[in-house]
């Protein structure tokens, strides 16, 4: 019932606002598209008291173009309704093969991956803790009595597929560790550290020292020269399962042990050999190799049949909530297309970014009334279309829902915290706007709600594609519109 009476009361308004010489939001950002450098630039806009049931101000409300980051709030919306905040991906480590009497697993260790992206992650551990989970790993493993291993270390990420990276994502992206790609098994990120020494003069080559972790069979092309600059301006290109990777840019002169940061090539064989190695550490011998089931699939290998399996333990690390937690507040592409896809492994049991931008779709176009064009869990694919109006009736469903102060609490606050702790500091929106930001080259966007001094909570959604202001020219654009909703 209430869809149907939304999207009667949409059509009215937007007719209602549009004549309103007096509105102080539609003034507003009308004014904001009073700019020459924003003529060319496609606007998506509006403003939604959900608290009075009205539309408040849109410009161009139901134009779908690529918002950026701001997918992460239907993202994190569905992980939020459809696993709930409590929610733990499960990671099993099983075995194959008989345990002798003095401790001989005489078989394979499997570890069966869930999709769980906090294993190692920085978000929850630091340089000290980063392997505890493979210290709990290995004591699981000698609980069972198992004192060595006559066979491999075989991790199986295939419950979420090998697609590696999500449509739609740039070249550019898929080496840094921005654009590293979602797995049945995640490990630190799916991130490696590569350390770089850089000479004292200008535009003189750069070398690589090393990498944290060591990644077996990486090979860089370093054409990266030094130029007079504090700042990273190095990228890293290469495709998912690639390990030939070229970096280009410059970086600052006369440093050692400079870090820049990149995508794992593949982090399910990563995992295996990681585990391995924390095994040897506890002075368990092993003969096999560690093996990622991708390459064993290649070899015309049977997928593994668990039921022929014994199923040692079942690891469980932190929750949605926490997940979605630096998903918004802090932007983490990975943590997003992690959700996408254990959405998808739960609900469809194939944990693909397809199966789980495909299910996102489905469920949220017949509650919010709108039909979706989302192809990934983070936003940096271009082929994601929405519009200002998908946003606002998010926010007004979520705001009816359950679980709304578990959403609430990932949002960045304008000038307090997250993406958002340098927008209207010290202004009126401080502390009152609470959005997800998104920012891709061309792109600029928010979405969220602001509690008014009136009392109102607004739902809004402001994307801008295609402009020719600075990053800094338009968030000051940006940041009158917010004030006047803060104020209204």
């Amino acid at each position: 019932m209430k869809i149907i009476v939304v999207s009667i009361f949409w059509v009215f308004f937007l007719n209602f606002c549009h004549g309103q010489s007096d509105n102080v939001i539609q003034n507003a950002i009308n004014d904001f598209l009073n700019h020459e450098e924003l003529k060319n630039a496609a606007v998506s806009f509006a403003a939604y008291d959900i608290t009075g049931d009205s539309l408040i101000a849109a410009h161009n409300d139901e134009m779908a173009i690529p918002p950026a980051s701001t997918v992460k709030l239907f993202t994190t919306a569905t992980a939020f309704e459809e696993l709930g905040a409590d929610y733990k991906p499960k990671t099993r480590i099983y075995t194959k093969g008989k345990i002798d009497t003095c401790g001989v697993l005489k078989g394979d260790l499997i570890i069966r991956g869930g999709g769980d992206p906090t294993l190692g992650s920085k978000y929850f551990t630091n340089e000290s803790t980063r392997q505890d989970f493979l210290k709990q790993w290995v004591s699981l493993i000698k609980k069972e009595g198992i004192h060595s291993i006559e066979g491999n270390i075989i991790t199986d990420a295939s419950a979420f597929g090998y697609q590696g990276a999500p449509d739609g994502w740039s070249w550019s992206d898929m080496g840094n560790y921005y654009g590293a790609g979602p797995s049945g098994l995640v490990i630190y990120d799916n991130m490696t550290r590569l350390h770089f020494s850089t000479s004292r003069g200008m535009n003189e080559p750069t070398e690589l020292d090393s990498m944290t972790p060591p990644v077996d069979g990486y090979r860089l092309l370093n054409t990266v020269t030094t130029y007079n600059s504090s700042r990273d301006n190095c990228y890293i290109y290469g495709a998912p399962f690639s390990y030939d990777r070229f970096a280009v840019g410059n970086l600052p002169r006369n440093r050692s042990n400079f870090e820049v940061k990149a995508s794992i090539p593949d982090p399910e064989l990563l995992m295996a050999q990681e585990v391995r190695k924390a095994l040897l550490r506890d002075s368990l011998t092993i003969t096999g190799k560690g093996l990622g089931m991708r390459e064993l699939l290649k070899s015309q290998r049977e997928p593994i049949d668990y039921k022929a399996c014994n199923k040692v333990a079942t690891y469980t690390s932190k929750t949605i909530q926490d997940i979605a937690y630096w998903t918004n507040k802090r932007s983490v592409n990975l943590f997003a297309e992690q959700l996408l896809t254990l959405i998808a492994y739960e609900k469809t049991a194939l944990g693909t970014t397809d199966n789980g931008a495909t299910y996102i779709n489905s469920y949220w176009a017949p509650r919010l009334n709108i039909e979706m064009f989302q192809t990934d869990g983070s936003g940096l694919s271009r082929s994601n279309g929405f519009s200002a109006q998908h946003y606002v009736r998010l926010i007004d469903y979520m705001h009816e829902s359950n679980q709304f102060e578990n959403y609430k609490s990932t949002f960045a606050v304008a000038g307090k915290s997250g993406t958002l702790k340098g927008v209207c500091r010290g202004q009126a929106a401080s502390g009152r706007l609470y959005a997800k930001s998104g920012t891709m080259s061309r792109i600029k966007a928010y979405a969220g709600f602001v509690e008014s001094t009136s009392g109102k909570k607004i739902a809004f959604a402001l994307i801008v594609n295609n402009d020719h202001l600075s990053n800094y020219r338009l968030i000051k654009r940006m940041e009158t519109l917010f004030n006047k909703l803060a104020r209204f």
